[in-house]
């Protein structure tokens, strides 16, 4: 796996195929044997590539339990600029040849030598032939997007957020969904979960690690992992001890 706050690449294993809901668009490309996806309780549909677009439920099995997760944050990148497959994307995606080039990109990224220092222009460069465009935003909104991604784990609330905006809360509120395309609670819950991946590779036991990451306590902390990730913290820690983590690791 590698991350850093604006992407994510995960090669590895599918969990049961319980109901997820990520924050980000998310391309899921078969590795061999094509994989199943459902969205919102739909119908299932095969596929070798396909694309969820943000906060959009679905479901997932792979056909050999393998697959290439490409993660993209919503609000780093231009809606109306994006390749078509992944602006148009709602499922299954009937393109062999970009499944065929996102493996080719993936081989040739995971033989390189430096991922850990590597930026999101030369990851979408790998990946997808040239950098994805940054997304327009409003400045005060943008430096509340930075510094919650910067510390997704912190406690900062929207009516601090409001205040070094010099907004209302209401009105704070109002632009950071017309700006993002989401609210802030939901974008909050979905950083907080999204830094969890950065824990994966750790021996605390779940306890520790949900007071690190900034739930309360466990019961909140299984509670978001799984209705974001569609599987128990000690699923993913599981098969997080097993993987190799790249990039801007905790």
């Amino acid at each position: 796996m590698w991350l850093n706050v604006d992407r994510v690449v995960y090669v590895g294993l599918v969990g049961e195929p319980m109901v997820r809901e990520l924050g980000a668009y998310s391309i899921y490309v078969s590795l061999s044997k094509t994989h199943r996806i459902s969205i919102e309780g739909g119908p299932w549909q095969e596929a070798e590539l396909s694309v969820v677009p943000p906060y959009v439920s679905h479901s997932l099995v792979s056909g050999d339990r393998m697959i290439c997760d490409i993660l993209i944050e919503a609000d780093s990148v231009a809606l109306d600029q994006l390749p078509a497959f992944i602006a148009n994307g709602r499922g299954a995606v009937p393109a062999p040849e970009t499944a065929s080039a996102l493996r080719g990109a993936l081989e040739r990224f995971q033989g390189g030598t430096a991922r850990q220092t590597l930026h999101t222009a030369d990851f979408d460069q790998c990946f997808f032939g040239q950098a994805l465009a940054p997304r327009a935003i409003d400045r005060r909104i943008r430096a509340v997007l930075a510094k919650i991604k910067d510390d997704p784990n912190s406690h900062t609330s929207a009516q601090d957020c409001a205040e070094v905006s010099h907004l209302s809360v209401s009105r704070f509120l109002h632009l950071f969904k017309t700006e993002t395309g989401t609210s802030f609670r939901s974008f909050r819950t979905w950083q907080r979960a999204r830094s969890v991946l950065y824990y994966v590779t750790q021996d605390a036991n779940l306890a520790q690690i949900a007071l690190d990451v900034g739930y309360p306590d466990s019961t909140h902390f299984s509670h978001s992992v799984r209705q974001v990730y569609g599987l128990t913290p000690k699923s993913i820690f599981a098969v997080g001890r097993k993987i190799d983590v790249h990039g801007r690791v905790a």
